[in-house]
C-alpha cells in the first residue's frame, strides 16, 4: 500500500484502469496498490480477552486500508453477527445481524447475502 504496509484482506477488489496502469512484475506478486473494496473476516477465536485484541486489530487494519485510499470497507464479525462499513467520510457504520449488505454507492448491485456467512 501507499504507506508502505504488505497486506493480504480475506477478500478484495481493484478497479480495472487502476490494475492495469501497474507493470507486469508489480502484478506478479504484491502490487503495490491499496484495493478500492476490502473484506476481512473475523475468524473465531479462543478467550475473551484475545478476542477484543484481535477485533481491535482488524479494526484498526480497515482504518489502514481506508487511510491508503480505499473507498469502502467490510469487517464481518461472525461471532456477534455484527458488519463494520468503512468508507473515507468518517466513522464505521455497524449493522446488527444484517440478513444482507449492499455495496451502493461505490458498488453498485452488489449484495452480499449474510445467511451462509452466519
Amino acid at each position: 500500500m501507499p504507506n508502505g504496509a504488505t497486506r493480504s484482506p480475506d477478500a478484495s477488489w481493484i478497479k480495472l484502469e487502476r490494475w492495469n496502469a501497474l507493470t507486469e512484475a508489480q502484478k506478479a506478486s504484491f502490487a503495490p496498490i491499496c484495493p478500492d473494496f476490502v473484506i476481512e473476516l473475523r475468524s473465531f477465536s479462543v478467550g475473551v480477552a484475545r478476542r477484543r485484541h484481535r477485533l481491535k486489530e482488524l479494526q484498526e487494519k480497515m482504518q489502514e486500508y481506508i487511510d491508503n485510499g480505499a473507498s469502502l470497507g467490510w469487517l464481518i464479525d461472525r461471532q456477534n453477527r455484527k458488519v463494520y462499513i468503512y468508507r473515507p467520510d468518517g466513522q464505521p457504520e455497524i449493522l446488527d445481524n444484517p440478513e444482507m449488505i449492499n455495496g451502493n454507492p461505490e458498488l453498485p448491485g452488489f449484495v452480499l447475502k449474510m445467511t451462509k456467512i452466519w
